[in-house]
């Protein structure tokens, strides 16, 4: 059915800042409609049920900063499952390739890096964070990897001012059910039309009109979460343009982090909660979670330059199994099958995973977020200038956003975040 209407706010995207800016709106009395072009809520939190019990968070899965995460209180309030154990990465690493006391070498060698990062955060000049590795320092690869799975690209594409504004209070919880699973919960009673892609934005008349492609929606007020990809690459054109908002999302481009799911014949073979790296001396390698929350399966992570290859090749799986098997010996690859996989660099709307800020390019996150005009307004994890890269980092520019279209009606003062500030 085409839809021809009008409504006092406009959200393109139902992800989680999405949502959250529709949920924060409706008890203001506001009519509200969010445009999605997927069949789902969520964007790229997406839980999906496999074999055996398993919840495959196929995006965001760890609940980071959970003392400050604003989906903590959410899923509490509906009745989600916390897992509030250490995460698998670290000094538990299962030692088969790792022993512990390389584990406390790499962990001092990052850490001096980290040290190194943060004094060049006080240079006037931003640099790309690889500029800081210590040459010829035996970790320098592996280091580079935790990167490719933290940032989704290596450090040479990785701003230093950026990077080392992120926040994180080292507190990694998740949702037993899934962490996409709670953020379709919340979202499940927002307005929204599924199937609708937005076409164009013209903000030059009284009204703001939405062509989509189940017709025209008129608003007052929009709010745009669109990926920075899709930004970048002007898949919605608005007119008149908005080439400083171009601008700043193609210095923001969404990295490369995908994961497959492998279930275990015997996973008893493998050790509870534990993790491997595929290997320690390069960068291209996959990060393993053995037995994740005690379910038979392995979960395998990429990052970066590896991500995009192995997903345009479908080879996630594979190189799982190539990499598994040297670690866990020939008698393992009998006994794994893969379930399933991501793909959000080939997903036409995401084209990627989460944003990082390209060296010289830490400021476009707040270019990103201004508003334009006071009606077009902008949220979305990547307008966020310390939790980037998150659902809650999306989550509370939402509720920003929010924020921004009440006082531009003289509705309400400010809504409270709970958080940190976007």
């Amino acid at each position: 059915m085409r839809r021809s209407s009008s409504v006092d706010v406009a959200i393109v995207g139902a992800g989680a800042a999405g949502i959250a800016a529709a949920t924060a709106l409706s008890a203001y009395g506001l009519s509200i409609l969010v445009l999605e072009a997927r069949d789902r809520i969520g964007g790229r939190a997406l839980t999906w049920r496999l074999a055996e019990g398993i919840a495959f968070d196929v995006g965001c899965e760890w609940l980071h900063s959970a003392d400050q995460n604003g989906f903590v209180p959410i899923a509490r309030s509906l009745g989600f499952e916390l897992v509030q154990g250490e995460p698998q990465w670290g000094e538990r690493s299962f030692d088969i390739n790792f022993p512990v006391r390389e584990q406390r070498e790499f962990q001092a060698a990052f850490g001096a890096f980290e040290d190194r990062l943060e004094a060049a955060a006080q240079l006037p000049q931003d640099t790309a964070a690889a500029d800081w590795l210590q040459p010829g320092n035996r970790w320098n690869a592996l280091i580079d990897a935790i990167s490719s799975y933290v940032n989704g690209a290596e450090l040479s594409k990785v701003s230093v001012h950026d990077t080392t504004s992120y926040f994180d209070t080292d507190m990694n919880w998740r949702a037993r059910a899934g962490y996409g699973a709670l953020v379709a919960a919340f979202g499940s009673s927002c307005n929204v039309a599924l199937n609708t892609r937005v076409l164009s934005i013209d903000h030059s008349g009284r009204e703001i009109a939405v062509e989509t492609s189940q017709g025209t929606i008129r608003a007052s007020a929009l709010i745009c979460t669109l990926p920075t990809d899709l930004i970048a690459q002007e898949t919605v054109r608005f007119s008149p343009p908005l080439p400083d908002k171009v601008s700043a999302a193609a210095g923001l481009p969404l990295g490369h982090a995908e994961k497959v799911m492998l279930s275990v014949e015997q996973p008893e073979m493998l050790p509870l909660d534990g993790h491997l790296f595929g290997a320690t001396d390069r960068t291209q390698t996959g990060s393993y979670d053995l037995r994740p929350l005690g379910r038979p399966c392995i979960e395998a992570f990429y990052g970066g330059t590896l991500a995009r290859v192995l997903v345009d090749g479908n080879a996630m799986a594979e190189y799982a199994l190539e990499e598994l098997t040297k670690l866990l010996g020939s008698t393992i690859r009998g006994k794994i099958r893969p379930l399933a996989a991501s793909s959000w660099a080939n997903d036409r709307f995401s084209r990627g995973s989460y944003s990082h800020a390209l060296p010289g390019c830490a400021t476009l996150r707040s270019a990103l977020a201004s508003p334009i005009d006071n009606r077009l307004f902008f949220a979305g994890e990547a307008t966020s200038s310390r939790f980037f890269s998150t659902a809650h980092g999306a989550y509370e520019t939402g509720l920003r956003a929010a924020t921004e279209v009440l006082q531009s009606l003289a509705r309400s003062p400010t809504l409270k975040t709970g958080l940190g500030g976007a």
